[in-house]
């Protein structure tokens, strides 16, 4: 009897001893090719990244995630499989998310200035190792706002900049996803839902901050909001590709929803002070908004109005209309021919 559950405890610390890995570049069609998973020094600490290219002199860019914390490491390496032929594609966990939790254990610099000199660090190290002067800068959610900020301080690093959901004034986009949230919940006649969001009251939400929040956005996921179409909004997507993932370990299947939580713990005051309007009001780089016209998780409504305002020397603002809030994930396709049809050109003018 004893032999049964000794190969089930083998198999248990198999799963959190089996590292980590990526598909391997064909290295006879790509010669040139990369395909690595592997730390790299970020601001005195080490980061995991994932970096894929057919060809390594091709421009680089780098996918900055959102949550805080929330790392999507497979999930992106499949939405930007095409892009590969293109583009040197770097997908990265950030400190106390997914890979890189171990990262952010010193509490004390968990804060927006360090996430956005984490982005400058790498993007300058990304630039150091592929020979390049500048690199492409793509952001998601809470990604768009350490990635703005970092564009807005150092514009020489970057050739152009990607919003994907952008946020802008992050008080009003919390007050609006509510008040939206609400609304849906009453015209279904939902009274459950509508006792549960009166019960937390709107933003900012005072005490347990990340049970309110982490409430709303679930029933705001009901409604189509996160994930057009879906009533569980990104959890699908998410989970399954976590549960599926050949980079992610189990120690850091664990760390992805740790990361989760305390990154939010950590820095919730912070980005609720945010406000793009007055921190970043103009890049020096071209720039695309992509934003998903059913988005009410960063209302998009709100990120149109951040984008008229925003002076660049070129911008666009790309609606997706089968889209929340993962644009990139919900017509990925659409998506990639716009980084390779509009973007890259723009990067060779």
């Amino acid at each position: 009897m004893l032999l049964p559950w000794l190969a089930i405890v083998a198999a248990v610390l198999a799963l959190f001893l089996f590292p980590g890995s990526t598909p391997a570049m064909d290295a006879r069609a790509h010669p040139d090719g990369l395909a690595v998973l592997e730390q790299v020094p970020v601001s005195e600490t080490r980061q995991w990244v994932l970096i894929r290219t057919e060809d390594v002199a091709n421009p680089v860019v780098l996918f900055v995630h959102g949550g805080p914390g929330t790392a999507q490491l497979t999930l992106m390496r499949r939405n930007t499989r095409p892009l590969e032929r293109y583009f040197t594609v770097v997908n990265w966990d950030q400190r106390r998310a997914g890979k890189s939790f171990a990262a952010g254990r010193d509490r004390a610099r968990m804060t927006m200035g360090q996430f956005v000199d984490d982005v400058v660090d790498l993007s300058s190290y990304l630039a150091r190792r592929f020979r390049k002067e500048r690199i492409l800068l793509v952001g998601h959610s809470w990604g768009t706002v350490i990635g703005a900020l970092a564009v807005h301080r150092r514009p020489d690093l970057f050739s152009a900049y990607v919003g994907i959901g952008q946020m802008s004034t992050m008080a009003e986009s919390e007050r609006l996803s509510y008040e939206w949230t609400l609304e849906q919940a009453r015209s279904a006649g939902d009274r459950r839902s509508v006792a549960k969001l009166v019960a937390i009251g709107p933003p900012p939400y005072e005490g347990a901050f990340r049970s309110k929040f982490l409430t709303e956005r679930q029933l705001l996921a009901r409604y189509g909001g996160e994930y057009h179409g879906s009533r569980i909004g990104a959890l699908g997507v998410v989970l399954r590709n976590l549960v599926l993932s050949r980079e992610y370990t189990m120690t850091d299947r664990i760390n992805f929803f740790r990361g989760i939580s305390q990154s939010l713990d950590a820095l919730h005051e912070e980005l609720f002070r945010t406000d793009l309007f007055v921190q970043a009001p103009a890049l020096q780089v071209p720039v695309w908004f992509c934003l998903g016209r059913h988005d009410r998780e960063v209302p998009s409504a709100l990120s149109a109005r951040y984008f008229e305002a925003l002076e660049a020397p070129r911008k666009q603002l790309v609606w997706f209309e089968r889209s929340a809030h993962l644009p990139n994930t919900e017509e990925r396709e659409k998506f990639n021919r716009l980084l390779v049809d509009a973007v890259l050109p723009a990067l060779r003018e």
